[in-house]
């Protein structure tokens, strides 16, 4: 069942942000998102917050400093995720710009899994780095720092994941969830930490006179990298994310773009004047995240690396390969999944659902639990076979269920069951023992029964209520397009009542309208639909712009029918 609700939109603060200036139909979606202030939606450079309030981010920089003045060498282990292609991304442009000798090793997640282990720790100690920096990974990391250490070689970790009860001991630890971090944005992605880091050790440097006899970078130019990174890794877009989203974007379309992201753009056939934060988490991420599932990252990280347009669009083109290769594995995974879940009574059981199947991909499993996760509203894992008898599961959860904590639950009551955890609230990883899954089925169905209140497992849709005649436009369509809106700050979703016209079902699982409200009438799409609507329906939408032989249109994009 769903309950669809209307967002508030307090009506004097729709009026001031009027008086400010705004778009009538722009200051009450502002307003229903906790905008009170015109100049909250000011989206420049100037905005952000400063690198020195990140704690730990100027010790990183003399760090950082020291050693390229010592003509040290560095090495970036980053994340098989885009967030932790992009933060290695940013890392490697941002430090050889600065005179550094810098490498990078990414994890192979299949055999060397996530983080800063002890294992890739031996692989990056063969080449001798003075100093290890991990992005997006190594706040858990106690015993790869450890490794480290034997090793003789520095450690600076960079990351935004929560920490667990312990630090690692390294020489310095930049990560805004640390405990003592009095940092405002607690949501920076892991690309936006290693981008405060670089402007902190560019800042440091200027003060040692290093861009004296050499140019000074121009670190904006990073920016198309952190918007894509935030916008893939759906971190919350409070407003200095917001701020590094929205000038990536400006960047993006003025075509001052990396080459490797303007071939992404080219294979997943989009323009790049014309991007959007939908672009970057539904087009351009999960090609890159593509590499990571089924190959190995490193290949979307040189996409991301070369200044060469024609080896960017071949990288591209193989990673677009390889994003409609998982959708196929993702689409047989489906089905077993819907398969399994029929075997059990999910209605009447505990509000958490692990399930595992020996033949799924370990790359898939996290994109199967989210698919299952909208389907059921329960928080979900799913689990695959790994090497050395263990499974490795990824989960997604749905608001009410804190999904690292629920985790951290499982491991208090039942010591070993987990081989190791992390994560956030709304998605997290698990290794377990072949042997301990239906163990930690059960477990984690019954915390999730504590954890989750009844209302919780009704499925809610927030709108913004109906959506005036005439602002059904291609007009009010782009208006809406070019703002920022992301996770934590929800695109508009209005909701009306209308007269079915038309209606045909495209290969046999979109659902393709003609609907008519007052005198407009509009086409409008649903895809995957459940079931089809009869003369009058109410239906849950989001007005976007189709594009069709080079003549746009509005549509709407059908979200709920009923």
């Amino acid at each position: 069942m769903t309950r669809i609700v209307t967002r508030s939109a307090p009506p004097r603060t729709v009026w001031q942000l009027e008086q400010q200036g705004l778009h009538p139909l722009l200051a009450r979606l502002y307003a229903a998102r906790g905008v009170t202030d015109k100049a909250e939606l000011d989206y420049e450079l100037k905005s952000l917050l400063p690198p020195a309030a990140l704690t730990h981010a100027t010790d990183a920089a003399s760090l950082l400093a020291d050693a390229i003045e010592a003509e040290a060498k560095l090495l970036i282990i980053g994340d098989y995720d885009c967030d932790g292609a992009t933060a290695t991304a940013v890392g490697m442009r941002a430090l050889k710009a600065l005179g550094a000798d810098v490498d990078f090793l990414l994890p192979d997640r299949f055999k060397l899994g996530y983080g800063l282990s002890p294992e890739i720790v031996d692989v990056a100690a063969q080449q001798s780095p003075d100093l290890i920096i991990t992005v997006d990974n190594g706040i858990a990391s106690l015993e790869g720092v450890a490794r480290a250490q034997q090793h003789g070689i520095a450690t600076l970790i960079t990351d935004h994941h929560l920490p667990g009860e312990s630090l690692p001991d390294a020489d310095c630890i930049v990560n805004p969830n640390q405990p003592g971090c009095d940092f405002p944005s607690k949501c920076i992605a892991g690309v936006g930490v290693m981008f405060y880091v670089m402007l902190a050790l560019r800042a440091e440097l200027r003060e040692r006179g290093w861009f004296a006899e050499r140019p000074e970078p121009n670190f904006a130019d990073l920016l198309d990298l952190v918007a894509l990174g935030t916008v893939a890794d759906v971190v919350k877009l409070d407003r200095n994310n917001r701020i590094l989203v929205s000038q990536g974007l400006k960047r993006m379309r003025a075509g001052r773009l990396q080459p490797g992201i303007a071939a992404l753009f080219k294979a997943a056939g989009r323009d790049a004047r014309k991007a959007t934060a939908f672009d970057l988490g539904f087009l351009i991420g999960p090609r890159l995240n593509a590499a990571g599932r089924l190959a190995d990252m490193r290949l979307g990280v040189e996409c991301l690396l070369t200044d060469d347009p024609a080896r960017a669009l071949n990288i591209a083109q193989e990673l677009d390969n390889l994003n409609r290769e998982r959708r196929e594995i993702e689409s047989g995974m489906q089905e077993q999944a819907l398969a399994l879940l029929e075997t059990m009574d999910v209605d009447a059981a505990a509000p958490g659902v692990a399930l595992f199947d020996p033949d799924w991909h370990e790359g898939v499993v996290g994109i199967l639990a989210s698919r299952i996760k909208d389907k059921l509203h329960r928080p979900v894992f799913a689990f695959a076979q790994s090497e050395g008898g263990i499974v490795k599961g990824s989960g997604r959860s749905i608001p009410g269920l804190h999904l690292r904590d629920a985790l951290d639950l499982v491991a208090k009551r039942a010591p070993g069951l987990l081989v190791r955890f992390g994560g956030h609230a709304m998605a997290a990883g698990a290794t377990i023992k072949a042997g301990d899954f239906e163990r930690f089925q059960a477990l984690f169905a019954e915390v999730a029964g504590e954890l989750l209140a009844p209302s919780d497992l009704t499925r809610t849709l927030e709108t913004d209520g109906p959506l005036e005649g005439g602002y059904i436009s291609l007009e009010t369509a782009k208006l809406l397009e070019n703002e920022i809106w992301g996770q934590g700050f929800p695109a508009p979703l209005f909701c009306d009542e209308f007269e079915v016209e038309q209606q045909r079902v495209l290969k046999e699982k979109h659902l393709k309208l003609r609907l008519k409200k007052g005198n407009s009438r509009i086409e409008a799409i649903q895809f995957n639909f459940a079931s089809q609507p009869g003369y009058n329906t109410r239906a849950a939408y989001r007005l976007s712009v189709n594009e069709y032989m080079g003549v746009e249109t509005p549509q709407l994009m059908i979200e709920y029918l009923e």
